[in-house]
Formats: structure tokens, sequence, C-alpha cells
């Protein structure tokens, strides 16, 4: 076990802690969560936005530079990774696969595990439902982890969908989680009646 940090909320020593990014050609997405035995706080979430920069080649050096930025911040056990969706573009498809390969050599570089699961994987391991939508997701991990704010750009619970989805698949029970003073079991279906004001 290791030290950590005041802010991250715990007061005593953790067991791990999981980087998840949501690899984008406009938008990189990323989470932090830290690992208790059973429990689970955010750490951090937030995002890389590219969209106003043209150069695919600078796009990468930016994806490379805040992914080691990330693991030298927040060091990391284990790095989780949204793999690219198969699409009909194949260019898009390209310039996502190079992304996220860019987010693998940083980690790598580091000598942090890399990990890697489909969003169909990530939204199933959430929501108990592998089509849900973004806002599904994020509906999901506000229950789960309890932050006030719903980010502003959902890419930011994309990335931290990746770290859960990662805890989940290496926890036996997966879908029973302890949060911020909560817990909450099932899927999507028993999300919402538990919350029946939330319609996404």
């Amino acid at each position: 076990m290791r030290p950590i940090l005041n802010n991250f909320g715990f007061n005593m020593a953790i067991d791990k802690i999981i980087l998840g990014i949501d690899p984008g050609t406009n938008i990189m997405g990323y989470g932090v969560i830290a690992l208790k035995g059973r429990s689970m706080k955010l750490v951090s979430a937030g995002i890389l936005n590219l969209s106003k920069i043209a150069d695919h080649h600078l796009k990468l050096k930016k994806i490379y530079e805040r992914s080691t930025g990330l693991i030298e911040e927040y060091h990391p056990d284990e790095v989780a990774v949204e793999a690219p969706f198969f699409g009909k573009n194949v260019q898009s498809m390209l310039k996502l696969g190079r992304a996220q390969g860019v987010a693998i050599a940083a980690a790598l570089s580091r000598e942090v595990p890399v990990f890697e699961y489909s969003p169909k994987k990530i939204k199933q391991s959430i929501t108990g439902n592998g089509n849900a939508s973004k806002e599904q997701v994020a509906a999901m991990l506000q229950s789960m982890l309890k932050f006030d704010e719903m980010p502003k750009y959902l890419d930011a619970t994309d990335g931290l969908a990746a770290a859960v989805c990662h805890y989940f698949q290496n926890t036996s029970g997966a879908g029973n989680v302890s949060g911020k003073g909560g817990k909450v079991s099932g899927g999507w279906k028993s999300f919402l009646k538990e919350n029946p004001d939330r319609k996404v």
C-alpha cells in the first residue's frame, strides 16, 4: 500500500490509483480514482481540448504531454484506455487509433500497465447496458462517486468511466461499490427506480 494525499479523500494508505483515458482528436477525457478496499473516491476528472489545433501531429504531441503529465501528477498504478470504436470513416478511425496509441505509449514510457476496453464494455460495466448514452453513463458515475456538478464536456466522464470499468473488471461482485458515503448496486434500471426524478 502507499500513502494518499489529503485531497484524495482518504485518511489512510490506499491500495491503488487508476487513471482512465478516453482518447480523442478533438477532446481527450480523463478521470482518476483512488481505491481503498471496496471504497472508491473520485480524485480528478477533466479534458484536454484540442479542437482549436489544426495540425494532427501537434494534437498527438499534446495528448502525449498531457497523458505523461497526469501520470507524473497522480502516479497511477494502472491506466485504462477506451479503445476506438469501429466506424465507417476510415480517416477518423486512423486518427483515433493514433490518439489511443500515443496515450498508451505515454503510460508505457513511465512503466505503467495499460488495459483497453471497448466503449460497449465500459457502458455495460457502468450502467448494465452496452448501448447506454453518454448522459446515462455520466449519471451513473455521479451517483456512484457523489460529485456535485456534471462536467461541461462528458468526455471527462467517459475517461472516468474507463477507470471505473477497469476497477469493476478486477473486483469480485462488480456493480456494487461504495463511493463517498453511498452504495450503488445493479444497473441503469435500478438507478432509475431509486432516482425517479432523473430522466436522461
